[in-house]
């Protein structure tokens, strides 16, 4: 299994590679591009990426793009993952919707900043992988399943934050609607093989408010066939 080769790397020295490669990961990517926050920074060094990628990518894990993690999905590249992480302003109390788990890279990226993440994955498999990969790592207080994002996880809600790691064409409503006020949004929009940029909502007791950021290219958000 994928966790015995990494084990087998860490305990002959393929450990401390890979946390210099962790630590020019942030200096280089992060840091270098503006990624201040130094929370996520720290998350961003301490999470092993390549616990969450699979062992044929393991060499790629921490270079500056993203890295396919097979169903056609990939995890995103460390500076995507580190912006769209900070745009959220995460405190240690709040609870996270994350809608598309993939590996659960990004999930165990806000287990280590708030008090719980609930992350739901359309594809069964990678729903069933991120599951043990996340409990492997000791994030216990991230909850995975597999389901229907366009849906969000309404049996939790309201939600401080809420982060998308695909791209649907218009923002969710029930997403939207399972905001607190006071929370943040953070969701690429745009079509498949169209532009794409990111969103950041912001729910007020007025209502929401949307600034546009960077533009992206993600893998589209699929509903589940019928």
């Amino acid at each position: 299994m994928m966790e015995s080769a990494q084990c087998s790397a860490d305990q002959t020295g393929g450990g401390q590679d890979r946390s210099i490669e962790a630590q020019r990961m942030v200096a280089d990517q992060l840091r270098a591009r503006g990624i201040a926050d130094q929370r996520v920074l720290a998350a961003m060094q301490k999470v092993p990426r390549h616990h969450f990628v699979p062992e044929d990518e393991q060499a790629s894990a921490y270079h500056d793009g993203p890295v396919p993690i097979g169903h056609g999905q990939t995890i995103s590249q460390p500076y995507i993952v580190a912006f769209m992480t900070e745009a959220l302003r995460l405190t240690p109390d709040d609870v996270v919707l994350e809608v598309g788990t993939g590996s659960g890279y990004q999930a165990a990226i806000l287990g280590e900043l708030a008090r719980e993440v609930y992350t739901i994955e359309l594809v069964p498999e990678l729903a069933a992988g991120a599951t043990r990969t996340l409990a492997s790592e000791g994030y216990l207080n991230v909850h995975v399943r597999s389901g229907d994002g366009y849906l969000g996880w309404p049996e939790h809600a309201p939600f401080s934050k809420i982060i998308v790691t695909a791209a649907p064409e218009v923002v969710p409503e029930a997403l939207v609607n399972q905001l607190a006020v006071g929370g943040t949004l953070v969701v690429p929009v745009g079509p498949q093989h169209g532009a794409q940029q990111l969103r950041i909502l912001t729910r007020t007791a007025k209502g929401v408010t949307t600034e546009r950021s960077l533009a992206v290219r993600f893998v589209p958000m699929v509903k589940p066939p019928q």
